[in-house]
């Protein structure tokens, strides 16, 4: 550009897109002036955009929502930022995918009301009137009005129920049963959790009963659309004027509350359950929803379910319901605490008339006859106590066991389990265990009538271990509601000398070495050992001497001197001097080994001093139970189990059961039960059968403070214990003061014999 020339004008073009307002024809054309011209010169119009144009490299984008910040220039040619708009409201709502293909067919109809709206528009004060007639609308405004809130309104719910999702996770509390146990026999013991509910399919549930409930609750179930509009509009009504929410629930609505939301008693929650039931009812068939309706709902009394109900309040299955039973059961569904008649009079009055009301529903929506109504004129009373409860009874501790096995067994967490839907098939078995309970039931009684105060703190602990390891029946206290703990799996007061089976044991399997360097020699029943009283226990060293100075020795029951006594005898008269020897010269590693293997757990075994052969080890009465039965197998323990099967819901679990091992050679076992089978005899002449496999041993404590009875009848081996202890001051085990027995009237022996004899 020369001197004298004018400026020539530079046109700078800038390519708008303008997403949805312009088809790919058309475009739109911003001409740009120079820098520095003002006036109407720099004012252009805009005619025509070019989508290449718009996303080449060179172009400059102006898109709504595609860049954070645009920019103008101000009079002195500065830059100021300004904030991108928002998106409106239809870009947003078309990013929805289930809501686009609405959005179409709402912009073509609100361009066609358009004119009327216009027309319609309100204009104030009105031309033609006088007075404050002049601010009322026209009825067209009204019915413009009106007809506008129904449209936006009908559109807001069509929003909601395509927004709406039925929730993936179930409330976990309205899904959950409760555990079923069984006795080894496969018929019911007990049923625990925190929920009384079993889920039964509909076509096992009579159609009176069905009826009953939907005569009471929602007799137009099949035909709604899962909701009933006059009664939500009812409870958002009473929400409003009241605070609170009742009424105007179909059967589809409050098993969507129950399953999927909460029961807060808000607008919010109530229109959430009705969007959900809606699109339930489009999912699911009418009979689906019933039968999870049925077998979710509360029925007081701890229940869930309408099985677990018909059990709770007349010991019944559902399946044996007749009408009149199942329109009282119906009635609990407005409220168990309002409805049962055991709770109060005034209950009463109120679930006889709604009894009533509901048989007669029946029968006017024609799904009972005016005869078979006239059948039930008395209202069916139900048990004054829910039958499923035996909490205080043996089979609580049996449950505490079984529950224990199961869960670690089948590698099942404590939430899992407790949610409930298992089937517990145990080993106890149902006779020996009244029999156990009976036996130990009648030494108590008896202690306390003799000696009261002494008795007072006697405890009990018993248990019977079959060979393969099957644990058959347990004692575990007198009320587990009292006593939460069980006795028969306490490790509280020391075996004694009942723990002598397995320091022989160790000896016949490993050999004793006398000296240091001396190779092991064999030990066999027929081994000779002092048996005098208060014999210096020695060691490959030379005596043993504990820590105050002094030599260790036994003592013998009685101070009794027996000379130099065979193990096998020794054994068979219980006699305690050979085998604390026994055990020094065998070691006491091996001693402890053996134990272990045979059944004793490890922390329960003393510590490894000379009093461990005198049994200062502090086993729980299903231990050493299962401690003999090692010698009952010919050697090979299997760990005590109390569950042979589980499933849930039907679908076999699976379950870790124990194997066999080998803890002592079958040579080594059968001489220890031979030795046993002699000290029965001996003691017990008359005990059993001469034709009967039985073997056993006392076990007494050198402080008196516990007296045991463990013994084998046909590979089934039985422990008692008794001691006592003042749970209240401490876990220090009392003298027994006679309340054991005598060794010829021995209480621990007496219940094992009862509980034994005539099983075996």
């Amino acid at each position: 550009m020369g001197d004298g020339e004018e400026p020539q004008e530079r046109d700078v073009t800038m390519q708008l897109k303008m997403p949805g307002s312009f088809t790919t024809d058309e475009t739109v054309q911003l001409r740009v002036p120079p820098p520095g011209t003002s006036g109407p010169e720099s004012e252009e119009a805009i005619s025509g955009i070019s989508a290449s144009e718009v996303d080449s490299p060179t172009s400059k984008r102006i898109r709504g929502g595609d860049t954070a910040d645009q920019t103008k220039r101000d009079g002195n040619g500065n830059r100021n930022r300004r904030k991108a708009p928002r998106p409106s409201l239809g870009s947003r709502l078309a990013a929805v995918p289930r809501l686009a293909p609405l959005l179409g067919p709402l912009a073509e109809l609100t361009a066609r009301l358009a004119p009327y709206a216009r027309r319609m528009r309100p204009q104030y004060p009105r031309p033609g009137r006088t007075d404050w007639r002049r601010w009322l609308p026209s009825w067209r405004q009204w019915l413009g009005g009106s007809l506008a809130g129904v449209g936006f309104t009908g559109l807001f719910l069509v929003v909601a129920y395509a927004a709406t999702d039925i929730p993936d996770n179930l409330n976990s509390y309205a899904t959950q049963q409760d555990n079923v146990y069984f006795w080894a026999d496969g018929t019911p013991m007990a049923r625990t959790g925190w929920v009384q509910r079993q889920a039964m399919p509909l076509k096992d549930i009579p159609e009176d009963v069905r009826w009953a409930v939907l005569a009471a609750e929602n007799a137009s179930f099949y035909s709604d659309p899962g909701i009933s509009f006059s009664g939500i509009t009812r409870a958002l009504l009473r929400t409003v004027g009241q605070g609170d929410t009742q009424g105007g629930s179909t059967i589809t609505q409050q098993y969507v509350k129950n399953v999927y939301l909460n029961q807060d008693q808000t607008i919010s929650r109530k229109f959430t359950e009705a969007m959900i039931a809606l699109k339930l009812d489009n999912q699911m068939s009418k009979d689906d929803i019933l039968e999870a309706y049925l077998n979710t709902s509360w029925f007081g009394r701890g229940t869930y379910g309408i099985q677990r109900a018909a059990q709770a309040y007349y010991g019944k299955d559902v399946s044996e319901l007749n009408a009149s039973e199942a329109a009282f059961l119906a009635s609990l569904l407005k409220g168990a605490g309002l409805y049962d008649p055991t709770l109060n009079s005034a209950n009463r009055e109120r679930a006889v008339e709604r009894w009533s009301w509901t048989l007669d529903r029946m029968v006017e929506i024609g799904k009972l006859s005016k005869a078979e109504r006239e059948k039930y004129k008395e209202f069916p009373e139900p048990l004054k106590s829910n039958p499923l409860y035996d909490t205080g009874e043996q089979s609580d501790y049996l449950v505490e066991l079984a529950s224990q096995y199961a869960k670690s067994a089948a590698d099942i967490s404590d939430k899992d389990f407790d949610l409930g839907g298992y089937q517990i098939y145990t080993t106890f078995d149902k006779k020996r265990e009244a029999q156990l309970t009976d036996s130990v039931t009648k030494a108590r009684k008896k202690a306390l009538e003799e000696d009261p105060k002494t008795a007072k703190t006697a405890h009990y602990g018993a248990a019977s271990v079959a060979a393969d390891g099957r644990i058959l029946a347990v004692y575990g206290g007198p009320d587990h509601r009292k006593q939460g703990y069980n006795e028969s799996n306490a490790s509280t007061v020391p075996a004694g000398s009942a723990f002598m089976p397995f320091v022989y044991a160790a000896g016949l399997e490993h050999g004793v070495r006398k000296t240091r360097d001396e190779e092991r020699t064999p030990v066999t029943g027929d081994s000779l050992y002092n048996g005098d009283d208060d014999v210096p226990v020695t060691t490959p060293e030379g005596p043993y001497w504990d820590r105050s100075g002094r030599k260790v020795s036994a003592s013998n029951d009685g101070d009794v001197d027996y000379g130099q006594i065979s193990l096998h005898q020794a054994l068979a008269l219980s006699v305690n001097t050979p085998f604390m020897q026994l055990g020094m010269d065998t070691g006491l590693e091996e001693v402890r080994a053996t134990a272990e293997a045979s059944g004793l757990l490890p922390s329960s075994i003393g510590a490894q001093v000379p009093a461990l052969t005198q049994g200062s080890s502090t086993p729980s009465a299903i231990r050493m139970a299962s401690g003999y039965s090692t010698f009952a197998a010919a050697g090979e323990h299997t760990e005590p189990y109390s569950v042979r099967k589980l499933t849930h819901n039907g679908t076999k679990v699976v379950l870790k059961l124990p194997d066999a091992r080998r803890a002592v050679g079958a040579d080594v076992a059968e001489e220890v039960t031979s030795a046993l089978t002699d000290s029965f005899r001996t003691a017990h002449p008359d005990g059993a059968p001469a034709d009967a496999e039985v073997a056993g041993k006392a076990g007494t404590t050198e402080d008196d403070t516990a007296a045991w009875y463990v013994g084998t009848y046909n590979s089934v081996s039985t422990a008692v214990v008794v001691y006592r202890m003042d749970l209240a001051k401490s876990l220090e085990p009392l003298p027994l003061k006679g309340i054991a027995g005598t060794t010829d009237d021995s209480v621990p022996y007496g219940i094992w014999s009862g509980a034994t004899s005539p099983l075996g």
